[in-house]
């Protein structure tokens, strides 16, 4: 694992030992720039700024940077009643992909956040496969069904659960291709 990533991921588990994560608002986007910030600050330059470039993935262009700041204040005001909505929102969010690097790992600590403010629930990732996690991620600009259905089957009660959460924070590197080193 890189050292910026190594030190993302010990920011990532900081973030809950230290509890500040009870200090972030949670379902907004300035809420999602203060993860982002607390993950990668001191690592990235842009750490919890929103995007000025424009950039794709895979052949799917996000949103254009010109227009972020008015997307992200229309995925604001979505509504997060329920789980489908929590996960309309979330999708919405990754279409737009606000920052330059890091939104994946950000985006799911926010997702789990919601649900469990909004549904005393959240993902028990560890248990989410990465390729169907992946390729549902893909297809839920067209129809979420696949995601819904993923992560549905996945959700605990258990939301301060240390394990679940910290083994939830690894698989989400693990989606984005980091892999501890073998000496850790």
């Amino acid at each position: 694992m890189k050292n910026i990533d190594k030190n993302s991921l010990e920011n990532a588990y900081r973030l809950f030992e230290s509890k500040d994560i009870e200090t972030i608002e949670i379902v907004t986007s300035k809420g999602l720039q203060e993860i982002h910030r607390y993950l990668f600050g001191g690592l990235y330059d842009f750490a919890g700024e929103v995007r000025k470039l424009n950039i794709s993935k895979g052949g799917f262009r996000f949103a254009n940077a010109l227009y972020l700041n008015e997307i992200l204040v229309k995925i604001e005001q979505m509504p997060e009643n329920n789980f489908e909505e929590i996960i309309a929102k979330y999708v919405e969010m990754n279409i737009a992909h606000p920052f330059m690097e890091g939104n994946g790992r950000s985006m799911r600590i926010w997702l789990d956040m919601i649900l469990k403010k909004k549904i005393k629930k959240v993902v028990n990732w560890q248990f989410v496969d990465k390729t169907l996690y992946l390729q549902s991620m893909e297809r839920s600009p067209i129809n979420d069904l696949e995601l819904r259905t993923l992560l549905k089957e996945n959700l605990t009660d258990e939301v301060d659960n240390r394990e679940i959460i910290f083994k939830g924070i690894e698989q989400s590197y693990y989606y984005e291709g980091y892999e501890k080193d073998n000496d850790e």
